[in-house]
């Protein structure tokens, strides 16, 4: 199953390259993109109960991660919950993929919405799914929020929307 897994994100890497050498659209195409271009460290992240407001810092009080925005057209996104350790078991493997989100496409731009077009994820549910973003960007903070949805490193909360900072890296 892992040989079946690399596989399928070499072959993805390597689509990914090719419609690049191409002449696929770019990120920097677009008038308003470039600001959001490059490396972006997480400083902060929060979910939204919908049902009752409560906001709450599934992945511990210091995440890490962040997210990579290419002239391109790529993006790669990931976080990491505070204090994961390795996983000796098979369940406690398992219970790690509760402490990250990590995906990987091609990104649309679009005002201050971006649409990653999902071609590797930590959760297959997301491959071939577009994911939507709100964003802002006031200096050098990059300010995230998804849309209103089931998340499922936390289905139980029911809906839920994330609240995400993260900081321009020189």
């Amino acid at each position: 199953m892992i040989t079946t897994t690399r596989r399928s994100l070499s072959k993805t890497l390597a689509l990914a390259a090719t419609a690049a050498a191409l002449g696929a659209p770019t990120l920097a195409a677009a008038a308003d993109t470039p600001d959001i271009l490059g490396t972006w460290r997480l400083v902060s992240y929060v979910v939204e109960v919908q049902q009752t407001g409560e906001i709450m810092p599934v992945m511990g009080p210091k995440p890490s991660g962040g997210v990579v925005f290419t002239p391109n057209g790529r993006v790669f996104f990931m976080l990491t919950a505070d204090g994961r350790k390795p996983g000796k078991t098979d369940a406690e493997k398992a219970a790690l993929l509760d402490t990250i989100v990590s995906y990987t496409g091609r990104a649309e731009i679009k005002g201050d919405q971006w649409t990653t077009h999902v071609e590797a994820a930590w959760n297959p549910q997301w491959v071939g799914t577009a994911q939507t973003r709100n964003f802002k960007i006031d200096g050098d903070r990059l300010q995230v929020t998804t849309p209103w949805r089931v998340m499922p490193n936390w289905a139980d909360k029911g809906m839920t929307r994330s609240l995400i900072t993260f900081e321009r890296q020189k």
